[in-house]
């Protein structure tokens, strides 16, 4: 068994799936390198910034609607919770439902609470957001402090579910248990899958859970066309909607970094068939997407006619696209498999993918199938990619790459990474809404954009000469993975 939802904690990617965060190399040298059982982590002997698990944990729950979320840790770990409903109110815009914050709490555990303990203060905050919130859920978030002096999260979330009647979910995303941040999505969705999800009572065969970020809803009408209806998971769902998941014919995942945990999930406990392909990002992609979809639904038919109806209609648009970017240099950073896809559409628009710094690399998901593989898939279908970099997050590495291979253009999914693209000069173009991308008309939105964003280069080439970077030449000289060294932190699962 893959996935056992019997355990408090998930377990993390490392062990797992056998995840990584260091790599320097080619893209087809990775792939290999993942199926022979041969990929090793490469450890850095200097990190300049990571993410944590606990982030990620806490951006899908704190978009369920009507759920509480208690971050148990000190206050400076609820730093980002203006971020998280910020983007629960322009998703809520976007979606056009009723705008509501998010319900979000800290334990504020301080030393005294490190020495003698936060269990009493926790349990505080569980009959503390039930009284003042009245919530149909209460998740507790773990953090690096409530683990290093063991409080007993799960014991006190167990007590108070059953003294205020509602799930009360203990989720092990505490940051330190994993360097895959994506871990926390993972911890989020085990925690739903334990507490939250219930037996199907009638199965609904029209109905398709749909696990994405936050993106908009272009899935009403695509699958409207087909005589089904999506199911968005986890923001924005409510807790009787999760409750329903396992009634669904399929699950589809905008990303397998996301949702490979709930989607194989769902299928191993409650016959949830998972759509098993690459994301649905460029053509090739976006084909087997919906003829996996057509095959799992009996609706093969309906299905081939939406293909042809949309490649019809963006083929005018799509010429035109490809003859203005034919060329064109672009370097990618991301997250793991949406980089991967990223990649897919720049490739598409016949663009020059001159290297990627993904943030992490998972040799297989948790469904184990071959078909998923979205790396796999970008080089099989459009070649290899040189100077295809695993790097969480390293600021130091990504200005050092993008100094010597001076791209047309950066896309990042990430702002954090975009903003270093003006700095030297490159035109860069931050990726946000991952649905925006998506399907056959995603390739002209990103096209458009594109030629938008090149249109920048004056604009950013003045930023640059303006801008003093913080790296000296005795850095920006060396080979970017001077600190990217060996060891063996752990083989593929």
């Amino acid at each position: 068994m893959s996935i056992n939802i019997k355990s408090p904690e998930v377990e993390i990617r490392e062990s797992r799936l056998g995840s990584i965060t260091g790599f320097a190399g080619n893209a087809k040298e990775l792939c290999r390198a993942s199926k022979g059982g041969k990929l090793c982590d490469r450890r850095r002997s200097f990190s300049q910034c990571l993410g944590c698990s606990s982030g990620n944990a806490l951006c899908q729950l704190a978009m369920i609607q009507d759920a509480v979320v208690i971050n148990h840790a000190p206050i400076g770990c609820s730093a980002d919770f203006q971020d998280y409903n910020f983007t629960n109110r322009v998703g809520q815009v976007k979606r056009n439902m009723h705008l509501r914050n998010a319900r979000l709490l800290n334990t504020n555990l301080q030393e005294k609470d490190m020495i003698y303990g936060g269990i009493f203060k926790l349990e505080e905050a569980i009959r503390e957001a039930y009284k003042r919130f009245n919530p149909r859920a209460i998740f507790v978030t773990a953090s690096c402090a409530s683990g290093i002096i063991g409080d007993d999260v799960e014991g006190v979330t167990d007590k108070l579910q059953g003294e205020l009647k509602i799930p009360v979910v203990y989720i092990s995303c505490e940051g330190f248990r994993s360097k895959i941040w994506t871990t926390g999505f993972d911890a989020a969705y085990h925690g739903i899958l334990r507490k939250i999800v219930k037996p199907p009572v009638k199965k609904r065969n029209d109905v398709i859970n749909v696990i994405n970020f936050w993106g908009s809803d272009i899935f009403t009408d695509l699958f409207g066309r087909i005589g089904l209806k999506p199911n968005y998971i986890v923001p924005f769902s409510t807790i009787d909607k999760l409750e329903s998941i396992s009634e669904a014919a399929a699950t589809v995942q905008i990303c397998p970094t996301l949702g490979t945990y709930l989607a194989a999930g769902l299928e191993q406990e409650y016959g949830v068939t998972e759509i098993k392909s690459p994301p649905p990002y460029g053509i090739d992609g976006t084909d087997i997407w919906f003829r996996e979809l057509g095959k799992a639904t009996g609706r093969e038919r309906k299905v081939e006619e939406l293909i042809k109806s949309e490649k019809d209609k963006i083929a005018p648009d799509l010429e035109r696209l490809r003859n203005e970017l034919e060329g064109k240099r672009v370097y990618v950073t991301a997250g793991a498999a949406h980089g991967h896809s990223l990649i897919a559409l720049l490739k598409e628009l016949h663009m020059d993918v001159v290297g990627a710094a993904v943030f992490h690399h998972d040799p297989c998901y948790d469904d184990r199938s071959s078909k998923s593989d979205s790396l796999g898939h970008v080089v099989k279908s459009y070649g290899d990619i040189a100077n295809f970099d695993i790097c969480n997050k390293q600021p130091f590495e990504l200005v050092n790459v993008l100094n010597r291979l001076k791209p047309d253009l950066l896309v990042a999914r990430h702002g954090g990474m975009s903003s270093w693209g003006p700095k030297l000069g490159i035109p860069t173009f931050l990726m946000g809404d991952e649905q925006f991308g998506l399907g056959y008309e995603g390739l002209i939105n990103y096209g458009n954009k594109i030629i938008d964003v090149l249109a920048t280069k004056e604009f950013v080439s003045s930023i640059a000469s303006h801008c003093e970077l913080p790296y000296t030449d005795w850095w920006m000289n060396q080979d970017p993975y001077s600190f990217l060294g060996g060891g063996n932190n752990g083989k593929n699962g």
